[in-house]
């Protein structure tokens, strides 16, 4: 059950993102002066968290999404669900633990200089 509640959320903090996305980039024809303010926000150690968070949110959302899909339409899947969900979260942990250099090592280098 859970698995299916952190599916939803996942889903609709991806949509919300790319909301805003859509909007921030619109902003370009808008004021580019504004634009680049904004995108400059976007260079804080928070937003950097905040792109990790998205990082985890997108990778769960499609392992589990392909778990679902496999339960759905392999014949053993509802037999072998609780497996697959496991696997899923350790490649999920794996994945975020090689992540963690790439999507934060630029504002750790803001932070602590170098």
């Amino acid at each position: 059950m859970w698995s299916w509640v952190a599916h939803r959320v996942t889903g609709v903090l991806i949509f919300f993102f790319l909301f805003v996305h859509v909007l921030d980039t619109a902003l370009v024809r808008v004021s580019p002066e504004a634009y680049d303010t904004v995108v400059a926000t976007y260079k804080t150690p928070i937003v950097a968290l905040l792109e990790y968070g998205l990082v985890a949110a997108i990778l769960f959302h499609a392992l589990n999404g392909l778990r679902v899909i496999a339960v759905d339409f392999w014949v053993k899947g509802a037999r072998y669900q609780k497996q697959m969900l496991w696997t899923v979260v350790a490649l999920w942990l794996v994945l975020m633990i090689g992540a963690i250099y790439p999507v934060l090592g630029h504002a750790a280098r803001e932070l602590f200089g170098s």
